[in-house]
């Protein structure tokens, strides 16, 4: 999935003043409007546009498939709830890097992701490897796993995260407790480090669910600097066994946010509807034994 590539090329850039000269030196009849147009046309194609940020380590075409984003896994040993929650500058982000089962984990795939990771890893967990192990195992055989970035948690806490050497700066992620956080082309390891303070902190609300805590973080993390490009969407899925609907699935929570100017509000918004039409879901929680 690729994004248009909006930038000039090299070879525009390197022609660029040949045309504009041919425009000038043309002779003053009917045709030089048109000449001039053309060289304002051409002029308008490679000039930057003055709120484009540019950086050399961001090339404009080799990396516009990139999902680099920040994400969290986690899990609720309360109530067994399973999620993951990230935003991205990268249309329709919960697409790619979301995935969870209830009783077995949260995975988040991106960089230049992996979406095999996210059911062949969650089918490791299953199988009783940890997360660490299931990283191993997924990166092992994977020739572009060096541009690879994972998270993983279980349904024991367990936790996981993986970051390629190739991942565009700044690139990493801490781990805890029930919990991976990870980000790459982030403005500063800042980022990860606000996620998982705001992570920590939203637990401490009496009234508050997974669901919350995944969404603080988010917000900590854009506060923070978030993905350096900017920001587009962002995606919270929260697995429970049986929560889904009509009891068929156990996507309790399943929010997308595909392109939005300010996507981690737009997501807050969300999930307090969320709330209000699935009260029942939200208020009956379930008791791990």
């Amino acid at each position: 999935m690729k994004s248009p590539d909006l930038s000039p090329s090299r070879s525009k850039e390197r022609h660029l003043p040949t045309a504009v000269r041919k425009a000038h030196n043309a002779t003053w009849q009917p045709s030089l409007l048109g000449a001039l147009a053309v060289a304002a046309f051409l002029t308008s194609c490679v000039a930057p546009r003055a709120n484009q940020a540019s950086t050399h380590a961001i090339p404009p075409r080799e990396h516009a498939h990139l999902v680099a984003t920040y994400s969290i896994a986690a899990f609720d040993p309360e109530t067994g709830d399973l999620g993951v929650a990230v935003q991205s500058k990268f249309f329709g982000v919960g697409t790619v890097v979301p995935w969870a089962k209830a009783g077995v984990g949260a995975i988040a795939t991106q960089a230049l992701a992996n979406i095999t990771y996210g059911p062949s890893g969650l089918k490791l967990l299953a199988q009783g490897k940890s997360p660490s192990q299931a990283l191993e195992r997924l990166t092992q055989k994977d020739g572009e796993r060096e541009e690879r970035q994972c998270g993983i948690v279980d349904a024991q806490g367990r936790s996981a995260s993986y970051t390629g050497k190739k991942c565009l700066d700044f690139a990493g992620g801490r781990t805890g407790k029930s919990y991976a956080i990870q980000g790459n082309i982030l403005a500063s390891e800042k980022v990860v480090q606000a996620m998982e303070t705001a992570y920590l902190e939203a637990q401490k609300v009496k009234t508050s669910e997974l669901a919350d805590w995944l969404v603080a973080a988010l917000q900590a993390g854009e506060d923070a600097g978030g993905d350096r490009r900017g920001r587009q969407s962002a995606a919270l899925l929260v697995v429970r066994e049986g929560a889904g609907y009509e009891g068929a699935s156990d996507r309790y929570i399943d929010l997308r946010i595909e392109d939005h100017k300010d996507p981690t509000h737009e997501m807050a918004r969300l999930l307090e509807l969320h709330k209000k039409v699935y009260a029942d879901e939200h208020f009956n929680r379930p008791e791990r034994k």
